[in-house]
């Protein structure tokens, strides 16, 4: 299920799109506190950001271009100020699209689910797990990345799986070793860093090399610096 966050201040016009949303089977979560726009981002990891550019405090732009530095999400701006300026600068400012107030629900949901398919090139319906750009899709057993794909063995889907699950946040060996003893994947210490090193090796192959970092006496995470090209 895709997760869309909602940066709006007008409360009316961010309920409707949240419920709207909803109706569509997308997890829809709206910002209630303009100072702390970046916390919720990476704390919640959208895979779309519908933003207003009138806000408190920092406008739609500024927060953009905090987005940008971290995250290649696909950001959709929705405002009154839609002349051609506010488009150019919009876009300039690191949007994928621009939906001019009054507008209408049918129009912004065919935008998101257009913008949404280019993104991750996969159907609303498919399940899969994201970590900025790469795409993980276990019925498929492959990782995607960048228009390219990586296939993968049971051992390494699982171990993937976990990691994407964490969305950055260190997953101890032991706990891996659990999970995937309990695929009946009987796996040691030395095995699981045999099968992350082939693994990295093929992630290395599509531009990866540095997507799952290892911490001394912790365990393995995804990077959150990379995949974000």
């Amino acid at each position: 299920m895709f997760k869309i966050m909602i940066v709006e201040d007008d409360l009316t016009i961010a309920g409707v799109l949240n419920e709207e949303l909803k109706k569509w089977n997308y997890e829809a979560f709206i910002v209630e506190d303009f100072g702390k726009v970046m916390e919720e981002f990476a704390e919640k990891n959208p895979q779309l950001v519908l933003m207003d550019i009138q806000l408190p405090s920092f406008n739609g732009y500024y927060w953009c271009q905090e987005i940008r530095k971290v995250s290649q999400v696909p950001i959709i701006f929705i405002s009154s100020r839609n002349e051609n300026m506010d488009i150019v600068m919009a876009i300039q400012m690191g949007a994928d699209d621009f939906i001019s107030k009054p507008f209408d629900l049918t129009v912004a949901i065919a935008k998101t689910q257009a913008l949404l398919r280019r993104t991750y090139d996969f159907n609303e319906s498919d399940n899969f797990l994201n970590f900025n750009r790469a795409v993980l899709k276990p019925s498929e057993s492959k990782l995607y990345y960048a228009e390219q794909e990586v296939d993968l063995t049971r051992t390494e889907l699982r171990i993937l799986e976990l990691l994407f699950l964490h969305k950055g946040d260190y997953v101890a060996r032991e706990e891996i070793m659990v999970k995937l003893w309990e695929d009946e994947s009987f796996i040691d210490d030395n095995t699981l860093a045999v099968n992350v090193a082939r693994l990295r090796k093929k992630l290395t192959q599509v531009g990866l090399s540095d997507l799952i970092v290892t911490k001394k006496g912790v365990g393995y995470a995804l990077n959150k610096e990379a995949a974000h090209a």
